[in-house]
């Protein structure tokens, strides 16, 4: 019995990680049709991962990627705890940037839905 609940606990969080991936890709090419180059995918440091880092010019764009059925439960999954994480990770990358922290940056929060579609909010948690 606690095998067969340990086997499905592994297959929902696999299908869960697959789904993360394949909305950050879904996301990642909504930006590049916008003329967007991404910098980075999945980008861990030791405050924690960057989902999306893109290239905005000079400036860079760190996006959180949120994916749920709808995008009221999307958004309402990014804790306070995650933000912190997020501009931890964002201030700790900005380390290897050659303008480090004087970088131009924005914190982006982008939703899918459980049909696949997308919404962008940018400047979403503005800077920590």
């Amino acid at each position: 019995m606690q095998t067969a609940i340990a086997d499905q606990r592994r297959k929902r969080g696999q299908t869960a990680y697959h789904a993360g991936l394949a909305a950050e890709q879904r996301i990642a090419q909504d930006y590049a049709r916008r003329g967007f180059a991404l910098a980075r995918e999945r980008w861990r440091g030791k405050a924690g991962e960057i989902d999306l880092i893109l290239r905005d010019g000079a400036g860079l764009i760190f996006v959180e990627v949120k994916q749920a059925r709808d995008f009221d439960r999307a958004a309402e999954s990014l804790s306070a705890r995650q933000m912190r994480r997020l501009y931890g990770a964002a201030e700790e990358y900005l380390g290897s940037q050659p303008a480090g922290s004087l970088t131009d940056v924005r914190f982006d929060v982008a939703l899918v839905n459980g049909h696949g579609e997308t919404r962008i909010i940018e400047n979403a948690l503005g800077h920590g």
